[in-house]
């Protein structure tokens, strides 16, 4: 048993002078073992035969069986024993004949990775003992009968997550003999949520079932008037999907001794979820040109990008925030790290996190895009991974921002976490990872300003509650919504809040000072304006509202500008301009009516349906400026799913998908996918055309596997129209 398990030449590994050993980041490679150590010069008459030998290892790793329904990990589609760390789990050891412990020797041996070495634990022997202590590696036999020997293994509560391979080594005078090797015996160990000593414990069994073992979740997106859902797959039990994660580590090339620790696994894989900088898994693109990819809007689940990474190792094309957020989280809950998807509406993206959104207007108080960089999102998608925080003082730990989507860099790479979210809450922003950021996103005020023609800056409006008013993630145990924008801030305007920015500027957040600039609100009329709900394809209306609680007559020049955005809230293009004159009389309000066609949209309108209104009025007798601003989306129709039949596990059912057209015109080259964790693997069908007003129908037959409720999900895709999803419950019953 040496301290390194010694490896065959062959390729020689490049040396540097630097280590001793190359180093070992990758979990797939292997080293080989001898079967036969031999200790000297072995004596003529030595027959391996004579000694204790083993016949068969006995894993009991079938999804019904001890280990999988202990560990939580009997849905995982694997024919190998999957366990988790720091909990007791049995092989059977069955020898040529009976075990004599008086005279008999064996133990075992875990390795991993290409250099095992037992002080970075990725090499690990177990000798057989009496006691077990929990949380620590050890053996103990639990039966013994005729030739077998039943064994209770338990791992270290901070072990490395990823495949072992397992050795049984038996002592004789001449040397050591060792099993061949044998990839049945292959044991996964991932995180374990219900073991107290592992950092990622979580005591509540029913968040556990939804925050690591619910394959199926709801992407919060829309804007803050109009919150819209989707179902998203993360199949994290599929096939192959387990190998596809620890290979993403690999590509990441984390060493194998770092991959006990959550903070370390997030933040690489928050960097090689995306592909810049690292030819990570997935392309992101923002400009509506999907051209030789998959509309980031036609996606269902995670599985299928996981999977064609694992065998192209190409980025997959093309995501956008709540794509890399559902495969992130896809990868946490696959190796056991609780783990949910966010969204927070009004994301601020600030370019030079200042603390502020600056939009500038012109003379006539139009935004002007040039000086513009800043940009609000309608809504932004990231993840919460629950782990221990012993890097940081006590009190941080718990849930943790991490974020796959490429927006800034840091350390020199795309990458962003994990950032604690009691940290930001009370503006506690000097602890790493990238809180700074996160506090930004949440916590920035928008100010309007304007150049004078002498050169001053005038203030018109600073807006200190648009960004993140609203964040949210699914609830546990249901599909509905829960608001979790206290965990984020305290209440706009309370003393806490103040104090909490206080905080995050002294640790350094920048504050840009209002001393040289001229702040005057007006305050003797208010403007806002409302939106009427519409569906894609009809016309609809916007209401400018004035309140004036002066007792003087004004007369308003009023601007509206609408503009096609993209959910980032980066303007495309302005689709409608429209200004008025509006009256106001003392002490009373009054409404005007702008009508928006359908003309005048459609032709432009991009995946998300998204509308960005900006209404300014100039008060003619006092120069003032009054400016709201609002994202709206229109309502998209939704694929209806049906089933016929009974559905039973093992049995064929039948699935229909049907869509009618609500639009004034054709749509051409229809991209349909449908998918449902345990009940079907996604499929895809394209169809020519759908002339409006016609329904297409399209059917499909399948054989579910699991029984159990489950969730199918469909989307349909094509250039005219986007975001077209439906989904339905089913019950499948046991066979």
């Amino acid at each position: 048993m040496s301290e390194t398990m010694n490896t065959n030449e062959g390729k020689k590994p490049s040396l540097n002078g630097r280590r001793a050993l190359p180093s070992n980041n990758s979990n797939e490679e292997e080293n080989e073992v001898p079967e036969m150590e031999a200790f000297g010069l072995i004596p003529r008459g030595f027959n391996p035969k004579d000694y204790l030998r083993v016949v068969d290892i006995q894993m009991f790793k079938e999804p019904h069986e001890i280990n999988k329904q202990q560990h939580h990990t009997d849905k995982y589609y694997s024919p190998k024993l999957i366990v988790r760390r720091g909990q007791l789990f049995q092989i059977q050891i069955d020898f040529n004949r009976p075990y004599k412990p008086e005279t008999d020797q064996f133990w075992l041996e875990y390795l991993i990775g290409r250099y095992p070495q037992q002080n970075k634990s990725t090499y690990i022997p177990i000798l057989v003992g009496d006691v077990l202590k929990p949380g620590e590696w050890g053996a103990k036999i639990t039966h013994k009968e005729s030739n077998s020997v039943r064994l209770s293994i338990m791992s270290s509560a901070t072990c490395i997550v990823g495949k072992f391979r397992l050795y049984v080594a038996v002592w004789t005078p001449f040397g050591i003999l060792r099993t061949h090797r044998n990839p049945a015996t292959d044991t996964y160990i991932l995180f374990n949520p219900w073991c107290q000593q592992d950092a990622v414990y979580l005591d509540d069994e029913k968040e556990r079932e939804e925050y690591v073992l619910n394959d199926v979740g709801i992407v919060f997106h829309g804007n803050i008037n109009d919150i819209k859902l989707r179902s998203w797959s993360y199949g994290q039990f599929e096939e192959n999907i387990l190998d596809a994660c620890l290979f993403l580590m690999d590509k990441a090339e984390l060493e194998l001794s770092g991959r006990g620790n959550p903070i370390k696994i997030c933040r690489v894989a928050s960097a090689v979820i995306n592909s810049k900088d690292d030819n990570g898994v997935i392309a992101g693109s923002w400009d509506n040109t999907y051209t030789y990819g998959v509309a980031p809007s036609a996606w269902t689940g995670s599985v299928d990008i996981l999977l064609e990474y694992y065998s192209s190792k190409q980025p997959v094309r093309y995501g956008q925030c709540w794509v890399f957020a559902g495969v992130f989280n896809t990868f946490l809950r696959c190796l056991g790290i609780p783990a949910r998807l966010i969204t927070n509406y009004s994301s601020a993206h600030d370019n030079n996190a200042n603390l502020r959104l600056d939009f500038f207007l012109d003379d006539e108080g139009k935004v002007d895009t040039k000086l513009t960089k800043d940009s609000i999102w309608n809504y932004h998608c990231w993840n919460e991974a629950w782990m221990t925080r012993p890097d940081l003082p006590v009190g941080f730990g718990g849930w943790q921002v991490v974020d796959g989507t490429p927006q800034e860099t840091s350390d020199g790479m795309y990458r962003c976490g994990p950032a604690s979210v009691q940290a930001i809450k009370h503006g506690h922003v000097c602890f790493q990872f990238d809180a700074p950021f996160v506090y930004a996103e949440v916590n920035s005020d928008i100010v309007y300003s304007r150049r004078e023609k002498n050169g001053t800056q005038v203030i018109e409006k600073i807006d200190t509650t648009h960004v993140g008013q609203l964040i949210v993630t699914k609830e546990v145990g249901g599909d509905g919504m829960m608001e979790i924008t206290e965990d984020y801030k305290f209440q706009e305007g309370s003393k806490e809040e103040r104090l909490a920015l206080e905080t995050a500027v002294m640790y350094g957040v920048k504050k840009q000072t209002t001393q040289d600039i001229v702040y005057e609100p007006q305050t003797d009329v208010d403007m806002d304006f409302q939106v009427q709900k519409a569906v894609i394809g009809s016309d609809f209306k916007v209401t400018i509202t004035f309140r004036n609680k002066s007792r003087n007559y004004y007369t308003a020049t009023t601007y509206l500008s609408g503009n096609i955005v993209f959910y980032t809230g980066v303007t495309k293009n302005e689709f409608k301009k429209h200004s008025f004159s509006a009256k106001l009389a003392p002490s009373s309000s009054s409404a005007f009516d702008v009508v928006i066609k359908s003309s005048e949209y459609l032709s432009d309108l991009l995946d998300q349906a998204s509308f960005h209104f900006f209404v300014t009025a100039r008060i003619n007798e006092t120069g003032k400026i009054l400016a709201v601003q609002k994202a709206t989306v229109l309502e998209i129709p939704t694929l209806r799913i049906k089933t016929q039949g009974e559905m039973v596990a093992g049995k064929e059912m039948s699935v229909t998908v049907e869509f009618t057209n609500p639009l004034k015109q054709t749509l051409e080259n229809v991209t349909l996918r449908l998918e449902g964790p345990g009940v079907l693997r996604t499929m895809k069908k394209e169809f020519r055309q759908i002339p409006m007003n016609s329904t297409l129908i399209w059917e499909v037959k399948c054989i579910p596997k699991v029984p159990g409720l489950r969730k199918l999900i469909a989307s349909l895709n094509c250039d005219a129209l986007r975001h077209v999803y439906g989904e339905l419950n089913v019950q499948i019953q046991k066979p």
